[in-house]
């Protein structure tokens, strides 16, 4: 029987196979619960907060505010990226992602208990910042230790961007399980949403929290940290020495996913408070067709990453940003119809061009570390980026609407980040194929 070395044992291909099969299953679970957690979150932003804890602000200040907000989780990530990715190449991806999933649970079910600006003033946003800010750490050191689980089990070189693209499946299942809480509880409380129908999403997080952490209990360690710790080779301070020793691809890592990231939350996020306030369609409309986007998405994501084995990383991520720095245009076209089914459309198809770079994205970032500072360099390259482009994006797109009075000027935004990413991209190694459990000097 064929067996494959896992460092401190042997498995059987059998056994190596079932053990792929768990991670995957595990760190696809996870994220979803984590990425429903963070999108809830920014549905409820755009439909809620502005409203509860900013009143006493015009419409679109108070818009503002609550964005203002919701980028705080934006900078935190880093922040986590750093904590967890040092944790994540010190003592295991599996211990790590379990803190995570803890972390994220119990600051989205605190999120449903806080007070409003009528009981406690101020204070309702101030708590709810600091909640973010947990939020934005949780998630920060999720994704690198995601990703990692999933990949570092994969057999051959040849299907990582397959197998990596399930960890990235996890986000439209966020997104799906997020906006569809929101829209069962919009249905069932009617009128009284804003009163208490929106807090109880949240309080579910800590039910889903549970299912994840049975889940993640039962994985192993990865083969190639099991590895890395038979030889003795985990490093004592491994965002220090991939700062000193990879500093390029972090930041290359970060300036790539512009195109991917700024355009998501604009899909995603702003779409619901330009959808209400500008276009005058109703909240459960936006719901829907943001849910049927995330669905299609359960397809083009591992496909795009499919694609990505056959024809190379940078290629397919490349092809991604063309048609996104395009389709900005295209959708807030359609939008401006004012046609619902227009409408519909557009916003079901955003998510396509974001796949088209999401699929292949955490491959290309997780091939270009060495494998004992891997979660901390892709952690800290794909969570840098949360600070320029996921948590200014709506703050940036409700500005700029303001200021010019039209959604282009948004999509010339969405282009100028097509064209910043196509220029890291290029610069990128493309390990598409190669081997990447070789340790640098």
């Amino acid at each position: 029987m064929t067996t494959m070395d896992l460092g401190a044992g042997i498995l059987s291909e059998q056994e190596h196979g079932k053990q792929l099969r768990r991670a995957i299953v595990a760190s696809t679970v996870g994220t979803a619960i984590e990425w429903y957690d963070f999108f809830l979150y920014s549905t409820v932003t755009g439909l809620v907060f502005a409203r509860l804890f900013f009143p006493r602000s015009e419409p679109l200040v108070g818009t503002l505010e609550a964005f203002a907000v919701y980028a705080v989780g934006f900078l935190a990530r880093p922040v986590g990226a750093a904590i967890f990715g040092h944790y994540g190449d010190r003592i295991g991806r599996k211990s790590t992602l379990i803190a995570t999933l803890m972390l994220m649970g119990i600051a989205t079910f605190l999120v449903a208990l806080v007070p409003t600006y009528d009981s406690i003033g101020i204070w309702g946003a101030i708590i709810l910042t600091a909640l973010r800010f947990i939020q934005g750490v949780g998630v920060g050191g999720e994704w690198g230790g995601s990703v990692l689980l999933s990949m570092e089990w994969a057999r051959t070189s040849g299907h990582r961007g397959f197998i990596a693209s399930w960890p990235q499946f996890g986000v439209p299942c966020g997104l799906f399980l997020a906006n569809l809480a929101v829209l069962v509880f919009s249905w069932l409380s009617g009128d009284q949403f804003l009163t208490w129908g929106w807090r109880i999403p949240f309080l579910l997080s800590l039910l889903l929290v549970a299912v994840g952490l049975w889940i993640r209990l039962g994985i192993m360690e990865t083969p190639i940290f099991s590895k890395l710790v038979a030889e003795n080779k985990v490093e004592r301070a491994p965002m220090l020495q991939v700062v000193r020793h990879q500093p390029k691809e972090i930041l290359l890592c970060a300036l790539l996913r512009q195109a991917e990231q700024a355009p998501f939350y604009i899909f995603t996020a702003f779409i619901f408070s330009y959808g209400v306030g500008t276009l005058k369609v109703s909240r459960d409309f936006l719901l829907i067709a943001v849910l049927a986007a995330s669905m299609l998405s359960f397809v083009s994501i591992p496909l795009f990453g499919h694609i990505s084995d056959l024809i190379g990383r940078k290629r397919m991520y490349m092809i991604g940003a063309a048609t996104v720095g395009a389709f900005g245009f295209i959708y807030f076209g359609l939008l401006n119809t004012g046609s619902a089914a227009l409408i519909f459309i557009a916003i079901v198809m955003s998510l396509v061009p974001h796949n088209m770079m999401y699929g292949p994205q955490a491959a290309l970032i997780a091939e270009s570390f060495t494998g004992r500072l891997r979660y901390s360099g892709a952690s800290l390259g794909y969570q840098l980026a949360s600070v320029i482009a996921g948590g200014p994006a709506p703050l940036i797109a409700a500005w700029l609407f303001s200021r010019y009075g039209t959604a282009y000027a948004i999509a010339f935004y969405i282009l100028a980040c097509s064209v910043l990413s196509l220029i890291a991209t290029a610069l990128m190694t493309d390990y598409t194929g190669r081997d990447i459990e070789g340790e640098y000097e």
